[in-house]
C-alpha cells in the first residue's frame, strides 16, 4: 500500500505526522486512512496531539465503551485535568453546547434524549415521506429547465432543514437564517479554526439562541402539535427541561438534523457520478436504493471523527489511558477496515457485509439517523430520475475534514 505523500508513518512507535489542512488530505481522506489500515490503525497523531483509532472493531467498541464519555467536567474538576479556562469570547457558544445531547452523559443525557427519542423513530418518521418527495420534486421543478445547477445551495441544503424546522415547530422560511447560523457554528469543530471563527460561532450561538427562547416563549403560550411544544409540557420522573435545556437541544437538533444530510446528499451524488453504475439500476427499487445509500454513507461518510474522555484507567489495542485522556475514532476509516469490508475503497451498491458506522454506535448513535436516512433514500432517486443525463459540470470543492466532510459547491449539468 503507497504511503501518500502527505502521510508520515512511524510503525515502530505508532506515531504518525498529516498536516490535517493539507488539501492532499481533505480532498482524498480515503487514500489516508487506507494507507493507515495498512501500516498503522492505531495511532498517535503527532499534531493533534493524542490517539487515535481506525479499524472498525476498535471505533464500534470504543463508541459503546462506557469507560469513555463525551462530557468529563461531571466527574472531575478543569484543576484537577490541568484544563485551561473557559474562553471568554466563547462564553454564548459554551452556554449553548452546556445541555447538548452530544456532549453530555447520564444521567442527564437519558433524560434528554427520552424526551425527543420518540419524534425520531423509524415509524414516526416514515410518515414524513410524501412530505420530503414533494418537496424534492418542488425544489427540482425551480431549476430543471436550467439544464445546471448548483446541487447543495438549491437542493441538498433545503431539504434537511425545511423537514427539521417542520418537525420540531420552526417556520421553514427561517431555513436560510438557520443555515447561516449552523454554518457558523459547525466551524468550531473544523480543523484549523481561526479566531474570526470562534467570534462567528459565539455570535451564531447567541442569535440562534435569543431566537430559540422567542419560539419557546410563543409556544409555551400557545401549544402546536410539534416537538418543541412537546419537549416543553412532557416530564420525565418528575422533571421538566429547563429553558437552558430547551435552547440547548432546540440547537443542537437543528444543526445535527441538517448539517450531516446535506453533506452526505451532495457526498453521495458525487461518488455515484464517479462511479459508472447506472442510476437506473442502482435506484431501481426500495431494496436497491437501500443499498445504495448505505454504501454511499459508508464510503464518503459526512463526519469523520468523534472524540471522547477516558473516564477511567482503561487499555485499548495496547494503549494505556488515564482518566482526562482523549481520545478520538475516526468513524469514515472504520468504514474502510479491510477485514470488515472486501474491496473498500471502491463503490459496490449491492454489498452486504458489515454495518456502516457513519451514525455512530452507542448511547450517542445519532437521534436523526432514521429521518437522515429516510431523506436520502427519497431524495436521491427522485433526482436521478428526474435529470437523466446528471453530470459533474466542475470540480467539487472540497471541504477541510474532522468533524464534517464535505462539498462547498457542487455544480451539475444534464
Amino acid at each position: 500500500m503507497m504511503i501518500p505523500s502527505v502521510l508520515s508513518i512511524d510503525p515502530a512507535t505508532r506515531r504518525v505526522s498529516l498536516e490535517a489542512n493539507d488539501p492532499a488530505f481533505y480532498g482524498n481522506p480515503n487514500a489516508v486512512y487506507a494507507a493507515l489500515h495498512a501500516h498503522c490503525p492505531t495511532f498517535y497523531w503527532e499534531q493533534q496531539k493524542q490517539w487515535y483509532f481506525t479499524g472498525y472493531d476498535h471505533v464500534n467498541g470504543l463508541l459503546r465503551d462506557r469507560r469513555f464519555g463525551r462530557q468529563i467536567l461531571h466527574i472531575a474538576t478543569r484543576e484537577e485535568l490541568g484544563m485551561e479556562a473557559p474562553l471568554p469570547h466563547l462564553k454564548n457558544f459554551d452556554l449553548a453546547e452546556r445541555h447538548s445531547l452530544l456532549e453530555i452523559e447520564p444521567p442527564e443525557h437519558t433524560r434528554l434524549r427520552t424526551l425527543v427519542n420518540r419524534a425520531f423513530v423509524t415509524r414516526h418518521v416514515e410518515k414524513m415521506k410524501p412530505e420530503i418527495a414533494e418537496l424534492a420534486n418542488q425544489l427540482i421543478d425551480r431549476f430543471e429547465h436550467k439544464g445546471e445547477v448548483e446541487l447543495l445551495s438549491a437542493f441538498a441544503d433545503v431539504i434537511p432543514v425545511t423537514m427539521i424546522a417542520r418537525m420540531i415547530g420552526i417556520p421553514e422560511e427561517m431555513g436560510p437564517q438557520l443555515l447561516k447560523w449552523s454554518h457558523a457554528y459547525v466551524r468550531m469543530y473544523m480543523f484549523g479554526r481561526t479566531r474570526d471563527d470562534e467570534y462567528g460561532a459565539d455570535q451564531a450561538a447567541k442569535e440562534f439562541a435569543d431566537y430559540v427562547k422567542s419560539v419557546i416563549a410563543e409556544r409555551r403560550a400557545n401549544p402546536r402539535d410539534d416537538l418543541l411544544t412537546h419537549m416543553i409540557t412532557t416530564e420525565h420522573k418528575g422533571q421538566y427541561l429547563t429553558d437552558e435545556e430547551l435552547v440547548s437541544t432546540t440547537i443542537v437538533l437543528l444543526n445535527a438534523g441538517h448539517e450531516a444530510t446535506v453533506h452526505q446528499i451532495g457526498n453521495s451524488v458525487r461518488v455515484i457520478l464517479g462511479s459508472g453504475h447506472a442510476p437506473q439500476d442502482i435506484f431501481k427499487d426500495d431494496a436497491a436504493t437501500e443499498r445504495t445509500v448505505e454504501e454511499a454513507l459508508r464510503i464518503c461518510a459526512p463526519v469523520h471523527v468523534f472524540q471522547r474522555w477516558a473516564l477511567e484507567p482503561a487499555e485499548i489495542d495496547g494503549v494505556s489511558f488515564q482518566r482526562g485522556d482523549k481520545v478520538a475514532m475516526i468513524l469514515a476509516a472504520a468504514n474502510l477496515d479491510p477485514t470488515k469490508f472486501s474491496d473498500p475503497l471502491h463503490f459496490k451498491p449491492d454489498r452486504q457485509e458489515a454495518s456502516n458506522l457513519s451514525f455512530g454506535a452507542g448511547i450517542h448513535f445519532c437521534i436523526g439517523a432514521p429521518l437522515a436516512r429516510l431523506e436520502l433514500n427519497i431524495a436521491l432517486p427522485i433526482l436521478f430520475k428526474r435529470l437523466p443525463g446528471l453530470r459533474l459540470s466542475k470540480a467539487p470543492d472540497v471541504k477541510d475534514v474532522y468533524q464534517f466532510h464535505g462539498l462547498d459547491k457542487l455544480e451539475l449539468a444534464w
